[in-house]
């Protein structure tokens, strides 16, 4: 029986923005296609949008499931329906593909017009700068001069923030939940590894694998299976894996042995034969780059100077990926301004992925926050 408050059967829809569009590289394309879900109904104002923002992984479905595919619940269904959190009830909510993402919009193994082939490595480097631009063309496109909310987890959450600096007049409240302003070296250095392992893929063959007709499928796994370490808490595994043995005893060899080795590699192949390597390398630099701070010598409070929203920062205790110092930071930035802002440290044993999950104090905070905005 369908849930009450799923927002039920949803169908992708396509556009094609048939402009150029000027990258923080300084590279252009010419034109570019999005692919994007909405859910709930715009009012007669058109002032009740909501702008769902995604993270590395994700993609425009963020609610609702698919009338041909079994298990295909939006990456966010808990959070996003009626009656839900995010209540499409109110709200008119779109989840869209970023561009550089392999699920719809224009990006690495999409046909470049010029030469009939892939992009493959050809495709540039994008930024959160440039998703932002990208989002709001597709705003003009929907008819939507304003957003009530922006909202997004981890490199979401950074769209959100960036929208509220590029966009001021544009978006009333920003949800940004377990973010940072900028990644610290250790993330960094986590993204480089992840890139490693697939650059180095004997499939690879330099990004443009799609002329080969293989995948870096060993480079991608390993990568997934790196960041899905990092997603995680100590406490999660411990509770979920512990040491357990897949076959209740040492077998003194490299194989699987304990249940948490089972997992991410299967978590790891699932992954690769589902997201493409190039988009998870243009990811993972969109996330290194990203530090509105950087245009004013380091100071991310002068950053915030232009901002008009309120926010709603969020943060999570075991989150030591995005850890709740740097939703502080964030705060911090704020306040200095003497901006709108609203704090929670949520006590979870999640880690990173605490955002995805179903937690009751969690999903209170958004929605109290979200029914207090006026549309």
């Amino acid at each position: 029986m369908q849930d009450s408050k799923s927002v039920g059967v949803v169908t992708p829809q396509f556009v094609t923005i048939d402009k150029p569009l000027l990258l923080k590289s300084g590279l252009q394309l010419d034109n570019y296609h999005l692919v994007y879900e909405t859910y709930g109904q715009l009012n007669a104002e058109r002032s009740n949008a909501v702008l769902i923002c995604h993270a590395l992984s994700g993609n425009h479905h963020v609610a609702g499931v698919y009338a041909d595919k079994d298990k295909s619940f939006g990456w966010w269904d808990n959070m996003v329906g009626p009656g839900k959190p995010i209540d499409t009830s109110r709200f008119f909510v779109i989840g869209v593909n970023n561009l550089g993402g392999c699920h719809g919009s224009t990006g690495p193994a999409s046909i470049d017009a010029r030469t009939g082939k892939h992009y493959g490595a050809n495709f540039p480097i994008v930024t959160v700068e440039d998703w932002v631009e990208t989002q709001a063309q597709l705003a003009e496109h929907l008819g939507i001069e304003q957003f009530a909310a922006v909202v997004g987890g981890s490199l979401g959450g950074m769209q959100a923030l960036q929208w509220t600096l590029d966009y001021p007049e544009k978006v009333r409240h920003a949800l940004v939940i377990a973010a940072a302003a900028k990644l610290s070296a250790q993330n960094i250095a986590f993204n480089d590894v992840a890139r490693q392992a697939i650059m180095t893929d004997q499939e690879f063959y330099g990004g443009n694998y799609y002329a080969y007709n293989t995948l870096p499928r060993r480079g991608l796994r390993l990568a997934r299976m790196l960041g899905h370490i990092t997603y995680l808490s100590d406490d999660s595994m411990a509770a979920k894996f512990g040491r357990s043995l897949r076959n209740g005893e040492i077998a003194f060899g490299f194989d699987v042995e304990f249940e948490i080795e089972s997992y991410l590699r299967y978590q790891g192949d699932k992954f690769a034969e589902l997201f493409d390597a190039n988009s998870y390398l243009l990811m993972t630099k969109a996330l290194d780059y990203f530090n509105p701070a950087d245009a004013y010598n380091g100071d991310l409070s002068a950053a915030f100077r232009v901002a008009k929203a309120n926010y709603l920062v969020l943060s999570f205790t075991t989150d030591w990926r995005f850890s709740p110092e740097r939703s502080r930071e964030i705060v911090k930035a704020l306040l200095d301004n003497k901006i709108n802002v609203s704090y929670a440290e949520v006590t979870s044993s999640h880690g990173h992925d605490s955002f995805l999950m179903e937690t009751q104090y969690y999903h209170q905070l958004v929605r109290a926050y979200m029914n207090n905005i006026a549309i």
